[in-house]
C-alpha cells in the first residue's frame, strides 16, 4: 500500500531491513525475518519482536524509500502490510508471499511511470516535492474506492473494555486511542498494547504467564521524544518518576508519538498552565477528547501559527490546487487552506510562496472552464489570484463566496498619521538608502503589496537586507498578522484607553515605574508626548489581559514599536507577540522564555560542538540569552541595530532570534573558548554588542553613541549589523521552524516539570525542619498529596481544586486540598484506619489542622498531622484526638485577625497540656468511642477494650466523688441519684460504642444523651485527667508508642489511590 511520505531514520540503526532492488531514486527493502532464508539468528529475533496480537499494527515486511543522490534523506512512500495468522512461523512465510506481490507491482509502476519523469527535473529538491506530490495523489485515489473506515466502531468496543478491565481507572476516563507495540523492560520487549487515554498513558502485556501492567498519568512525563539506537531502529522514549520507557515496533510511529505528544500538552495546559489552556475553547472538556478532535486541533494550531492568524480561526478545509505565480510565469502545486475568515495557500515545501487572502478582501469567485477545474478570486485594488486543478472546485467557490464580507480593510499606508520616529530621524537621502527603497518597491510591483501579498525567498532575501524605516511599521503589521486583528477590531483600542483611564492596580503601578526606563537616550522618549503614549499602550494591554498584566521587557519592547508604528498599531503588535508570537513568554512564570532557553541549548549541543566540549555545563548560556529572548535582543544591541533584529523576528519568528543567537557565539567561539570564567565570558559578548553598528540608520549621532552605553566600541572591531543577520541565515537558516516548534513541545515538558520539582524542594525543605518525616518520605507523600489534587481536576474543567492551584502564590500554598480530596487521602495515610473519608472524624480532622480556617489545608499543615499520628509522643498523639472533640471554631477569620493571630503564634511559648480547655460530658463519650475505634482490628483489640472501659469508669467515679465533696450541704439523696444515672447512663452509651465499633461509627459531635436530662449534672474533664488515667493502662500506652513502617503505608496509599477513586 501506498504511504504517506514520511522522513525516516537510518542513523545508527541497526540493519533490521535487506535491500532487494535499488536504483537512482528508490530502493526496495525487506525485513530481516521475513520472506526466503529467514536471516538466520538476526531474522529469529526481528520475527519475534514484529510478532503482535492484531493485524492491522504488525511491522511491515516490505517496504519502499525514496531518495535522492546527493541526500542522506530517505522517504518511507509504500509498504507491504502482514498478514496474521495463529502460528507464528506461518506468519512469517505465508504473509510475506501476499505482500511481495503487491509491494513488486508498487516497484514496477514507479520504475514505468515515474523514473523517466524524473529526468527532467534540475534539483533534488524538486524531484523530492515531484514524488512526494505524486504518492499523495495515489493514496487520495485509493481513498476514493476504500470501504475500511478508520475507526471501526465495534473494535474500538472491544478494546475500551480490555482497558477497562487491565486498568480498573475511573469510569469517567475517555480512551483516545490504542496501539499495538513492544515495550521493553531492561534488554527483553514484552509485546503488548499500547493504551492513550485523556489523563494517563497505559500499558498491558500477557505473554508465558507473564503480565506487564504500566500506569504513567501525563502529567508526571518529564521528556517525551523520538529516539533510535544500536538495538531499536525508532522507539518512543518516556520519561516519569526517573524512570525510562521505550515503546517500539509501532507500525504507526509517527501518528503515535503525535498523538502521545498532544495529550501530554494537553494535561500540562490544563493543570499546570491554565492561562494559556483557557485560550483555547476547543479541548476544554476532557470527557469529549478524541483522536479527531486532537489531530483537527493540532491541524488548526500549525495553520494559525504558519500564516500569524488569530486565535479564533480553525481549519476548515484543505484542497491541493495550483497557484499561478504571475511573477514566475509558473504554476506552483500547493494546498488551500480554508478558516472562517481566510482563504491562505501555501507551496508544497512551505518556503517558496504563500499568500493569505482575507475574507473581507475578496468581491467575487470566478469559475473556468470545468477541464482545468480552476477558480479565480477577485480582491479589492484589482488584484486576482488563480487556482487550477483543484478538487471540489465548485463546492470551494460556494464556500468562499458565503464568507466574503463587504467592508474593506484599512491600509497602512493610506493613513496620513506619522510616527514618533520620523520626527528624529535624520533626513538624509544616501545611495544606499536609495537603493534599498527601489528595491522594496520592485518587490511591491512584483509580488503585491498589503494584507494579499506573495510571501516568497525574495521576500525573506530583502528583510535581511535591512527593512527602509518609512516602510517598517507597514511591514512589521503585515508579517506579525496584527494588520488583520486591527481590521477586524475597529475601535476596540480607543475603547480600551478610555475603560482603563484612572484605574489604579499592580500592573499600573508597575508601569509607572518602568515607563521612565524605556529607551531614555531617545528623544522621542524624553517628553511627555512619548511617555503618554507608552503608558496608554501599556495599561491598554493590562487591561485587555489581566493574566498578563505587566511583565518586565514589555515597556522595552513597546518603546520600539511606538518608533515605528502608530499608538493603536503598537497596540496590536504588542497582542501579536505576547500572545502569538511569543506564547507564555510575559507572564509570572515566564515558562516560554525558559523554554526557548532549552531549545537554544539543544541547538548549541548540536552546532557548537566545540564551545560544548570548553563548557559542559550551558546553563550559563541559557542565563546570559534570556535578555536576548525577553527583548528580541532590544536590551543588548544598540538600538539602530536592534530594529534589524526585529524586522526579521517578525518575518520568521523565534526561529530568527536563535539563529542570531548561534551566530553571535559563533562569532566569539575562539574568545569564549579561552576565557577562564563566566565573567570573562560575559564580558566579551558585552564588547561584541557594543561593536555593532548600523550604517544604514538614520537616527541622530547622538542617539546611536547613547545606545552604545561606553566608549569601548573602539577596542573591539566594528560589526554591521546587515552582515551579522546575512551571516545568521547563511549559516543556520537550515533551521526549521516545524523543529523549533517540535524542541518547544518536547521541552516544555521538561520545563514545567522542573519548576514543579523545584516548588517540591522548596516546600520539602522547609517543612523537614519541623517534622520527623526523612526526605523520601516528604517527597512521596507530597506525590501523593499533588497527585490527590489533580485527581478532582482530571475529569471536569469546574473543579474548585483546579482553581486553587496558582502558581504566583508562595510555595506552601500552591498546592491545597478542599475537604473531599483532604478526607480521601487522610484516610489512605492515617495510622489506624480511625476516618474513613465519609466519617465524621475527617471534618473533626480537617477542622483542627485548618489553621486559617479558610477552607482549604496546604502540605504543611497535612504533614504535621500525619507526623503527629506517626512520630509524636504518647502526649502529642493523645492531645491531637482530645482536641479532635473540642467545639470548632467560629469560622473563617478576617484578615487582620488572623494577622494578628500570626504575630500572636510567633510571639508565644508552645502550647502546654494546661492550655487546653476541658471536655464536657459528651464530649468525652464521644471521645471514649474514638478511641475504640482506634483499637477496632489490633490483635491485642479485646484487652484496648477492657483498658478503656476501666478508665472510663475509673474517670467517671473521680468525678462523682468530687461533685460531692464540692457541694456538702445539698441533699445527698438527690444528688447521689442524679450522679449515679448520670455515670450509669454514660458508661451504658460507651458499651454499645464498643459493641457497634467500626471506622467511622462515630456520630455527632455534641450528640445529647437520649433518655435523661443531663442539663443538671455536666461534668467535664482535664486534659490531665485524661492523660494520667491512660497512662496507668500499658496496653494502651504500647499501642499508642507501637512504631509505624511508614514506607510500606506510602506504598500501599500510591498503590490504592487510583483505585479508590475508580470504586467512588
Amino acid at each position: 500500500m501506498w504511504l504517506k511520505p514520511d522522513e525516516i531514520l537510518l542513523k545508527n540503526a541497526f540493519k533490521l531491513w535487506v535491500t532487494e532492488d535499488d536504483n537512482e531514486y528508490f530502493v526496495l527493502q525487506r525485513r530481516r525475518g521475513y520472506g526466503d532464508g529467514g536471516g538466520g539468528l538476526t531474522g529469529l529475533l526481528v520475527g519475534t519482536l514484529d510478532t503482535v496480537l492484531d493485524s492491522t499494527s504488525k511491522v511491515a515486511p516490505y517496504r519502499i524509500l525514496h531518495h535522492t543522490p546527493d541526500s542522506q534523506v530517505y522517504w518511507s512512500i509504500a509498504c507491504g502490510i502482514q498478514l496474521c495468522f495463529s502460528n507464528v512461523f506461518f506468519s512469517l512465510d505465508m504473509g510475506s508471499g501476499v505482500t511481495k506481490e503487491e509491494i513488486v507491482q508498487h516497484w514496477e509502476w514507479l520504475q514505468q511511470n515515474i523514473m523517466r519523469t524524473l529526468s527532467v527535473f534540475d534539483s533534488s529538491e524538486d524531484i523530492t516535492s515531484f514524488v512526494q506530490g505524486k504518492i499523495r495523489g495515489l493514496i487520495a485515489e485509493e481513498g476514493k474506492t476504500s470501504l475500511v473506515l478508520e475507526e471501526d466502531p465495534e473494535k474500538f468496543r472491544e478494546a475500551l473494555l480490555r482497558f477497562e478491565k487491565w486498568f480498573e481507572l475511573p469510569p469517567m476516563e475517555k480512551l483516545v486511542t490504542y496501539y499495538s507495540c513492544s515495550y521493553w523492560r531492561g534488554k527483553v520487549p514484552c509485546q503488548g498494547w499500547l493504551y492513550l487515554s485523556t489523563n494517563f498513558l497505559c500499558f498491558y502485556s500477557y505473554l508465558l504467564g507473564a503480565e506487564v501492567k504500566l500506569i504513567i498519568s501525563w502529567d508526571e512525563v518529564w521528556r517525551l521524544e523520538k529516539t533510535s539506537n544500536v538495538i531499536l531502529t525508532e522507539s518512543i522514549h518516556v520519561l516519569a518518576h526517573g524512570e525510562d520507557h521505550y515503546f517500539s515496533m509501532l507500525m504507526h510511529l509517527n501518528e503515535t508519538f503525535v498523538i502521545m505528544e498532544q495529550l501530554a500538552d494537553y494535561s500540562v495546559k490544563r493543570l499546570f498552565d491554565k492561562e494559556s489552556f483557557q485560550r483555547e475553547p476547543a479541548l476544554s472538556d476532557p470527557l469529549q477528547i478524541t483522536k479527531r478532535g486532537l489531530e483537527a486541533h493540532a491541524k488548526s494550531e500549525q495553520f494559525r501559527t504558519f500564516f500569524r492568524l488569530p486565535k479564533e480561526e480553525n481549519l476548515l478545509e484543505v484542497h491541493e490546487s495550483f497557484l499561478w505565480v504571475p511573477f514566475s510565469h509558473f504554476n506552483t502545486l500547493g494546498k488551500i487552506c480554508l478558516s472562517e475568515n481566510y482563504l491562505c495557500f501555501a507551496s508544497q515545501d512551505g518556503s517558496q510562496c504563500h499568500v493569505i487572502i482575507p475574507m473581507r478582501e475578496v468581491i467575487n469567485v470566478e469559475k473556468s472552464d470545468a477541464s482545468s477545474r480552476s477558480l479565480t478570486v477577485c480582491m479589492r485594488g484589482k488584484r486576482a489570484v488563480r487556482f487550477s486543478e483543484v478538487r471540489g472546485y465548485q463546492l470551494l467557490a460556494n464556500t468562499i463566496r458565503s464568507r466574503c464580507g463587504i467592508s474593506a480593510s484599512p491600509q497602512h499606508s493610506a493613513s496620513s498619521e506619522v510616527t514618533w520616529l520620523s520626527l528624529y530621524l535624520c533626513h538624509c537621502t544616501s545611495t544606499h538608502k536609495k537603493m534599498k527603497e527601489q528595491s522594496w518597491n520592485i518587490h511591491f510591483s512584483e509580488y503585491g503589496r498589503g494584507t494579499s501579498m506573495f510571501f516568497t525567498r525574495k521576500t525573506r532575501d530583502l528583510i535581511v537586507r535591512g527593512v527602509p524605516e518609512a516602510l517598517r511599521g507597514e511591514l512589521w503589521m503585515l508579517f506579525s498578522g496584527a494588520v488583520n486583528d486591527m481590521a477586524t477590531h475597529p475601535g476596540y483600542y480607543s475603547d480600551l484607553v478610555e475603560q482603563s483611564l484612572g484605574t489604579s492596580t499592580l500592573a499600573t503601578d508597575e508601569i509607572e515605574r518602568d515607563l521612565h526606563r524605556s529607551l531614555p537616550e531617545h528623544p522621542a522618549f524624553q517628553s511627555d508626548t512619548g511617555i503618554s503614549a507608552l503608558r496608554r499602550v501599556l495599561t491598554a494591554y493590562a487591561y485587555r489581559n489581566p493574566k498578563i498584566g505587566y511583565c518586565q521587557a514589555m515597556n522595552i519592547l513597546t518603546s520600539v514599536l511606538l518608533l515605528y508604528a502608530k499608538e493603536e498599531e503598537a497596540f496590536w503588535l504588542l497582542v501579536a507577540v505576547c500572545e502569538r508570537m511569543l506564547p507564555d513568554y510575559f507572564n509570572r512564570r515566564i515558562i516560554g522564555a525558559l523554554v526557548d532557553q532549552a531549545v537554544f541549548e539543544d541547538l548549541i549541543r548540536e552546532n557548537l560542538p566545540q564551545l560544548v566540549e570548553h563548557m559542559t555545563d550551558l546553563s550559563f548560556f541559557s542565563s546570559v540569552s534570556l535578555s536576548w529572548f525577553l527583548t528580541l535582543f532590544i536590551s543588548v544591541l544598540p538600538i539602530e541595530s536592534a530594529v534589524n533584529v526585529v524586522d526579521c523576528f517578525f518575518y520568521d519568528g523565534i526561529k530568527a532570534i536563535l539563529q542570531l543567537g548561534l551566530t553571535v557565539l559563533d562569532y566569539n567561539l575562539g574568545a569564549l573558548i579561552s576565557c577562564q570564567d563566566d565573567a570573562e565570558a560575559v564580558t566579551i559578548l558585552n564588547k561584541f554588542f557594543d561593536s555593532v553598528t548600523n550604517k544604514d540608520s538614520p537616527l541622530p549621532s547622538t542617539v546611536q553613541q547613547a545606545s552604545a552605553g561606553n566608549n569601548d566600541r573602539a577596542s573591539h572591531p566594528k560589526v554591521d549589523i546587515s552582515e551579522l543577520i546575512r551571516e545568521a541565515y547563511e549559516k543556520y537558516g537550515n533551521i526549521r521552524t516545524e523543529e523549533v516548534e517540535s524542541s518547544r513541545k518536547r521541552n516544555k515538558l521538561h520545563v514545567i516539570q522542573t519548576l514543579e520539582d523545584t516548588t517540591k524542594q522548596n516546600v520539602i525543605r522547609v517543612v523537614t525542619q519541623e517534622v520527623q518525616f526523612s526526605a523520601s518520605h516528604l517527597d512521596s507523600i507530597y506525590n501523593l498529596f499533588k497527585r490527590q489534587h489533580f485527581l478532582c481536576c482530571y475529569w471536569t474543567m469546574k473543579s474548585p481544586a483546579l482553581l486553587h492551584h496558582d502558581p504566583s502564590l508562595a510555595y506552601l500554598e500552591q498546592y491545597q486540598l478542599g475537604f473531599q480530596q483532604f478526607s480521601t487521602l487522610f484516610s489512605l495515610l492515617e495510622p489506624w484506619a480511625f476516618c474513613t473519608s465519609k466519617s465524621t472524624l475527617s471534618l473533626w480532622v480537617f477542622r483542627l489542622i485548618d489553621e486559617n480556617q479558610d477552607g482549604l489545608v496546604n502540605f504543611k499543615e497535612f504533614c504535621f498531622a500525619l507526623d503527629t499520628l506517626y512520630s509524636g509522643s504518647f502526649t502529642n498523639k493523645l492531645k491531637f484526638l482530645f482536641k479532635l472533640h473540642l467545639p470548632p471554631g467560629r469560622g473563617k477569620v478576617d484578615l487582620q485577625a488572623y494577622l494578628k493571630q500570626w504575630q500572636n503564634e510567633i510571639l508565644r511559648k508552645e502550647e502546654t497540656i494546661k492550655d487546653l480547655p476541658r471536655i464536657n460530658q459528651s464530649q468525652f463519650i464521644q471521645f471514649s468511642k474514638t478511641l475504640y475505634n482506634i483499637f477496632h482490628g489490633d490483635p491485642e483489640e479485646e484487652s484496648l477494650y477492657r483498658a478503656v472501659a476501666h478508665v472510663t469508669s475509673l474517670l467517671l467515679r473521680m468525678e462523682e466523688v468530687g461533685r460531692r465533696l464540692q457541694e456538702p450541704t445539698s441533699p445527698s439523696g438527690s444528688t447521689k441519684s442524679a450522679d449515679t444515672v448520670a455515670a450509669a447512663t454514660a458508661e451504658e452509651e460507651l458499651s454499645a460504642g464498643k459493641a457497634s465499633t467500626s471506622p467511622g461509627s462515630s456520630g455527632s459531635r455534641n450528640s445529647p444523651d437520649a433518655g435523661v436530662d443531663l442539663t443538671e449534672t455536666q461534668w467535664s474533664f482535664s486534659f490531665e485527667q485524661v492523660l494520667a488515667s491512660l497512662l496507668n493502662e500499658p496496653t494502651i500506652v504500647r499501642f499508642f508508642e507501637r512504631p509505624v513502617d511508614v514506607h510500606t503505608k506510602l506504598g500501599q496509599a500510591r498503590v490504592s489511590q487510583l483505585k479508590l477513586k475508580a470504586n467512588k
